[in-house]
Formats: C-alpha cells, sequence, structure tokens
C-alpha cells in the first residue's frame, strides 16, 4: 500500500498526499533522497477496469514534459512503474516532477481569496507567458485543461502551469477524433468536438480569469449567444472585460488566434478609431459633452450638473436668504454656511460623467477629480432601448435594459438629454449584426 515514509525505487520517500484524491490516481509530495529535496509524484494505477487511454494520456504527459524546458512548468525528473508485488495491490505508474511549493488558485477561491483587477492581469499576463512557449513549439504543444486547481501561486508569487494530464501535440491532432477532454465551463465547444487548437487554451484561460474575478464557477453564470455574461457582476476597467469578452469568444474567428496576439492586447491602451472626428458640443453655457464613436465602440464625458439647472431650482436663492438670516443672527454660522454651499457648487463642477459602450458591454463611472467614487454596468446586448426622461430637478437619461433601469446622466436640460440619448441609441442602431 501506498502509505506515508514508504520508500519507492529506493529513492522516493512518500511524505503526504496532495490535492483531491481520485479513484486510480493519486498526487504524493516526496522526498528524493538522491538529490535531497523535495518532488512530487503523480500516480496512476493501473487495472483492467481503466480505459487503456488512461494509461495512454499518462504516458504521453511524461513524454511530453520531457521536452519541455521553462520556468513556470515544474520540470520532468523521472517516470516509472511499480508492480503488483512491490505494492501488494495493483500495478502503479508514476511521474516525478519539481515540487512548487504553494497553493491553487482554486485553492485559493475555496478560501474566499477575493482576486482584484491587478491579480487577474498579472495571472492572465503569466499565464499567456507560458502557453507562448507551449504553443509556439513545433509542433505546437496544447495543454487542454487550463482551469483554477491547474494553476499554482508559488511561494515567489509567481503562477505555474501544472497537470499535463490532457496534453495533445497538434501535430499529431490533424483529422483525429480524441476522447472528450477537457473540464466544462474551462473548455470550448470546438474542444468537445475532438478540434482544440491553441486558440482552445485561450478560451480556458478567459474562462479562469472569468471563475477568479466574480468567485462564480463559470457553468453557473448565465450565458447570452454563448457569451458568458459576468460584467454586471465585477467592477473592472471596461479594456480588461472587453479583452476578456473576445478571449472566450466561442466564435474562433473572432476570438485571439493565439497567445501572443493576446497578449499584445492586453498590454496595449485600447486605441479608438474614430469614424467622426471627436466632437465638443456646448449647449447654452451649460453640460458638455464630448463624444468619440467608431463603429466598436462609443465614449461620452459630460460634466454636469450645469449652472443653469442649480440657479432654476431656486436652491441659490434659498440658500442667499438663509444665509442673510444668519448673518445677522450669528456671523459664525452664516460663513460656515458659505463655505458649504460654495464647497458644493465647486464639486458639482468638478463632476464628470465616462460613458462607455462596446458591443458586449457598457458602464458609466462618475469621477470627481480623479477619482471614481460611484459606476454602474450591464451587457450591451440587454439595452431596449435608451430615453431621455424628466424627473423632480430636471433631466435624465436612462437605460432601459430587458431587466433593469440604468441611469447614466441626471439634472440636465431637456435638450442636452435628448441629445445625449439620440447620440446613444445612433451608435447602437448602426452596430454590426
Amino acid at each position: 500500500m501506498l502509505t506515508p515514509g514508504k520508500i519507492l525505487k529506493e529513492r522516493y520517500q512518500l511524505q503526504k498526499q496532495l490535492g483531491n484524491t481520485v479513484a486510480g490516481r493519486k498526487t504524493w509530495l516526496a522526498f528524493d533522497s538522491q538529490l535531497q529535496e523535495q518532488v512530487t509524484l503523480k500516480m496512476l494505477a493501473y487495472s483492467p477496469e481503466i480505459l487503456g487511454q488512461e494509461l495512454n494520456l499518462f504516458e504521453t504527459e511524461a513524454k511530453t514534459l520531457q521536452g519541455l524546458n521553462h520556468p513556470h512548468i515544474p520540470r520532468y525528473r523521472d517516470y516509472f512503474s511499480l508492480d503488483k508485488e512491490e505494492n501488494s495491490a495493483l500495478p502503479w505508474f508514476a511521474l516525478v516532477q519539481d515540487y512548487i511549493p504553494g497553493f491553487s488558485l482554486q485553492e485559493l477561491l475555496d478560501r474566499e481569496k477575493q482576486f482584484t483587477e491587478e491579480d487577474v492581469k498579472k495571472i492572465a499576463k503569466e499565464v499567456l507567458e507560458i502557453l507562448i512557449y507551449l504553443h509556439e513549439l513545433e509542433p505546437p504543444v496544447l495543454h487542454r485543461d487550463i482551469k483554477p486547481s491547474n494553476l499554482i501561486m508559488g511561494a515567489d508569487q509567481q503562477i505555474y502551469l501544472v497537470d499535463f494530464g490532457a496534453v495533445q501535440s497538434q501535430g499529431n491532432a490533424q483529422g483525429v477524433t480524441f476522447t472528450i477532454i477537457g473540464t466544462s465551463g474551462y473548455a470550448p465547444l470546438e474542444q468537445f468536438w475532438g478540434r482544440a487548437v491553441p486558440a482552445s487554451d485561450l478560451y480556458a484561460l478567459g474562462a479562469t480569469l472569468i471563475h477568479l474575478i466574480t468567485g462564480i464557477y463559470p457553468v453557473d453564470l448565465p450565458q447570452k449567444n454563448y457569451h458568458i455574461q459576468f460584467t454586471d457582476k465585477v467592477d473592472i476597467n471596461p479594456s480588461l472585460a472587453t479583452w476578456i469578452n473576445q478571449i472566450t469568444e466561442m466564435d474562433l474567428e473572432k476570438r485571439f488566434q493565439n497567445a501572443r496576439e493576446a497578449l499584445t492586447s492586453l498590454n496595449s491602451k485600447p486605441q479608438l478609431q474614430p469614424l467622426v472626428t471627436p466632437k465638443k458640443i456646448p449647449l447654452n453655457f451649460s453640460t458638455i459633452i464630448t463624444i468619440n464613436k467608431s463603429q466598436d465602440m462609443i465614449e461620452i464625458y459630460t460634466h454636469a450638473p450645469s449652472l443653469r439647472e442649480v440657479k432654476n431650482s431656486g436652491i441659490m436663492g434659498g440658500v442667499f436668504c438663509i444665509f442673510l438670516g444668519l448673518l445677522l443672527t450669528n456671523p459664525v454660522y452664516g460663513l460656515l454656511l458659505l463655505i458649504v454651499v460654495f464647497t458644493g457648487v465647486f464639486i458639482l463642477f468638478c463632476e464628470k460623467n465616462y460613458i462607455y459602450f462596446d458591443q458586449t458591454f457598457f458602464r458609466v463611472e462618475r469621477h470627481l477629480f480623479n477619482f471614481v467614487y460611484g459606476t454602474t454596468q450591464g451587457n450591451t446586448q440587454d439595452i431596449l432601448q435608451v430615453l431621455s426622461s424628466k424627473f423632480e430637478s430636471g433631466y435624465q437619461v436612462i437605460i432601459q435594459s430587458s431587466n433593469k433601469k440604468y441611469q447614466i446622466d441626471k439634472a440636465i436640460s431637456a435638450k442636452e438629454s435628448a441629445r445625449l440619448a439620440e447620440e446613444i441609441n445612433e451608435w447602437l442602431n448602426q452596430r454590426p449584426e
């Protein structure tokens, strides 16, 4: 029996099991007496009940790892078998690799770690560097099972890709249908059809990032037209959300074609190619609306509310009367009120709204100086209409989706509100199908 303390091949002393135990498979932390360091033993029991392909995949993994040399892929050390006499049960096959101290991303999720936008971008970049190495080998090597449990956050805070049990050399895959390999929620459709390509690993990475940023398994998130709907559950930069949407496109033609292209896009700042010249629309010395448009996205900046809205509201007149009264009875309170009012007016004129739409995602941010103090976001495909609506202090622009209303600007004039709604609807109506 395989138990802690047992020595295999007069060299590897078993210390403890790692990860979840699966029938016929075990992963052990062991001590290599020859090299005087810890190693990982990935072991497979072979019996008539286990399909031969299980052993074939295990041997393929060992053979593939022998040819890999990347600092973030545990190095191949050894491969051996144990017959029935040695372990008094079943024949076992063992693959020995470097031990990477740390925790899998799945373990961190299970411990309720909340991954930030910065965490997710760092993980994405490090995994893409690994995939660039694998996919640019000759022939390309496809991992085919990227998910949180197969990504280790090492003690050095670097990401390591492990478990090549589903690995495939693309050079051997042409015209062949393989047994379904991959994990539901992370693997794209073409992989389940036995047609994995390098971009299949990219999809799995994207689904993994969605799991990390939302804390929800991808299979538990809603889908619309094969798109994972996650943007309404997170508060991240629109450019990152757009990038994740593209890497998880079910349509291969719309997905990034390779890891290098995906990394270049992630590292670059989004460049807007205007269809019209960016324009500023001043309307009666009130709100200034700045619009940048392209076929793929629209950005709108608004300064609100306007001086006219403040003046017409009667607030200033009321405050002035109160100020005079306090100044006559209690000058200190009168001065304090004056400071508060001027501070409030100053803040009103420094507030800006940033409104962003692309083909799958929209986001509204409220800015004060360089700080974002409020965000609203949802899915562009759910939008039914954008309209101008009157409320107690003026007019507002709202997005009506299939299940919710979103306020994107308020306290502006009827003319400005109508113009803003018109600009957004015009862009939505000219989107490519």
